[in-house]
């Protein structure tokens, strides 16, 4: 089974961005999606219902904003949204397909002001205490993937020293994230390509950091421990021209 989690920064603009390619190309099993910033009724009818897929959509209250989705080739169940708390943002959409439970999550960005970056604070314990809880009642394999907006170690980000004061790589975000992953959640793409720098999901559109590949890598796919996985990587080419970030995969064995 192939998963792809992609923050699509806008599925209408995405769509003539040449999404619809890039899904082909891909070939996902199932697909998450982030930042959709759009209800099914604002798609392209084609699109609010793709043919051949099954499709939850999760959009936030605020039109034009945040949102998530989940597509799937089989049978989608047991869909629940939010942290078991009303989720007006629509940031979290969990369901079961194929015999995998997949969550699409798009966590705050704290980079615009310091109140975003308190609600973020905010969000953070949380979002930690229930998808600890998901992963231990679960003794079938559970994908939780989408855009964190943290990236964890240097290795993720293209200039830590530069960005250590910068939202999205702050020393309490960097910690929470290893805590989550000491939780018992596998960074499945850093388990797959070991250590080095990269590869990054998400460039600026400052200077020449997408052409010069200075990114950050803020968009996971976080497995427990049933999950097999067989392979992972990121579709840059994806995050160049489509939107500013890029698809991340994983396969699973």
């Amino acid at each position: 089974m192939r998963i792809v989690t992609w923050n699509v920064n806008g599925l209408r603009a995405a769509l003539r961005k040449g999404f619809p390619d890039f899904i082909e190309r891909l070939a996902p099993d199932v697909l998450l999606l982030q930042e959709v910033r759009s209800t099914p009724e604002q798609l392209p009818p084609e699109w609010a219902a793709p043919a051949g897929w099954n499709v939850v959509w999760h959009p936030a209250e605020k039109l034009g904003y945040a949102g998530t989705a989940v597509w799937s080739r089989e049978k989608i169940d047991d869909v629940k949204t939010g942290m078991d708390a009303p989720d007006p943002d629509g940031r979290v959409l969990r369901v079961r397909t194929g015999g995998v439970e997949v969550v699409s999550v798009y966590l705050p960005s704290g980079s615009s002001s310091p109140e975003r970056q308190l609600y973020k604070d905010g969000w953070m314990p949380p979002f930690a205490a229930w998808s600890a809880g998901v992963k231990a009642s679960a003794a079938h394999p559970v994908v939780m993937g989408g855009d964190f907006n943290i990236a964890h170690t240097p290795d993720d980000i293209h200039d830590p020293k530069g960005n250590a004061k910068n939202s999205g790589f702050l020393p309490h975000e960097r910690d929470w994230f290893g805590e989550l992953l000491g939780s018992g959640w596998r960074d499945l793409l850093r388990e797959h390509v070991g250590k080095r720098k990269g590869p990054y999901s998400w460039w600026s559109n400052r200077g020449q950091a997408r052409a010069l590949d200075r990114g950050w890598r803020i968009d996971y796919l976080l497995g427990n421990a049933p999950v097999k996985l067989a392979g992972a990587d990121v579709h840059r080419e994806g995050g160049l021209v489509v939107s500013d970030h890029a698809p991340v995969i994983v396969d699973l064995g």
